[in-house]
């Protein structure tokens, strides 16, 4: 059984999983989606029988995912997968679809739609790109004020994605949120995302902030499966909320990071990623 690793560059994450891969006994072929070329019109029959996909663009991720499956392979996580937890409106509409508590969230095409479906959520609330990551572009807005300047900033891009607007509640949460780890159908740890005084209102350990430990209990594992199946199975990182009503998911991650969580979990995270992989190979 051949296994492949899909990626942009060699991150600590993917440094991780080659490394654990060889401890192991698998040995990755490397698809660099820099230097990939893709013969779209006819199907490669040697690719690899199952892949990881860790590529870090997510355009590239779907191009190169809907080749390989299209020459047979199985590809972590699939491109259904990829097409819903890539684009956050997706993502909204399939979790409250399925019943998964998630924040009320609006999705506007013009300016002035856009600040009707601000003052329908109320201040604060959050503007977010309906793809993206490490909280880039993601503005609390606080007042009217603010929300017109953001907005506006918004319009004058080049990309016509930072024109569609994407509003959510703003959820009160208590310094800090929930990164859990789903592989297959386990939720293998979780961690508390805190929010500290470089990384501000935010709380992604990529801007600083600081991870903790968190517990799974029941109803925690229980939302946390539930988002997951909105999804193929594969592996995920599930982001939560801790609101005054409960628990709220609001995002899930397709190719998640783990490098600042396997230290607070206590749980090698790229083995288990690795050990799952492999049973793919025997189904």
């Amino acid at each position: 059984m051949r296994f492949g690793l899909i990626y942009t560059i060699i991150t600590p994450e993917n440094k991780l999983l080659i490394e654990e891969g060889k401890k192991q006994g698998v040995e990755f072929e490397r698809i660099s989606d820099s230097e990939a070329l893709l013969p779209i019109t006819h199907v490669q029959k040697d690719a690899p029988e199952v892949i990881l996909q860790r590529s870090s663009s997510f355009t590239r991720t779907l191009y190169s995912t809907h080749y390989f499956e299209q020459c047979g392979s199985r590809v972590i996580n699939s491109l259904r997968a990829q097409q819903i937890c890539g684009d956050k409106a997706y993502s909204s509409t399939m979790l409250a679809k399925a019943g998964v508590p998630t924040p009320r969230t609006y999705v506007a095409f013009t300016a002035e739609s856009a600040l009707k479906a601000v003052e329908k959520l109320g201040y604060p609330c959050v503007i977010k790109p309906t793809v993206g990551s490490w909280a880039r572009m993601v503005n609390r807005l606080n007042d009217r004020d603010s929300a017109e300047a953001v907005i506006e900033s918004r319009e004058v891009m080049g990309s016509a994605w930072q024109q569609i607007y994407y509003l959510q509640e703003h959820i009160e949460k208590p310094g800090r949120d929930i990164r859990a780890f789903v592989i297959g159908d386990e939720v293998v740890c979780a961690i508390y995302r805190i929010s500290t005084e470089k990384s501000g209102w935010l709380t992604n350990t990529g801007r600083g902030g600081k991870a903790e430990n968190c517990p799974i209990t029941p109803e925690l594992r229980e939302i946390i499966l539930k988002a997951a199946k909105i999804t193929d199975e594969g592996i995920y990182g599930v982001d939560v909320m801790e609101s005054k009503n409960g628990f709220v998911v609001h995002e899930i991650n397709h190719t998640t990071e783990f490098r600042n969580s396997s230290a607070p979990t206590g749980v090698n995270i790229p083995a288990k990623m690795i050990t799952w992989l492999k049973k793919q190979s025997k189904r």
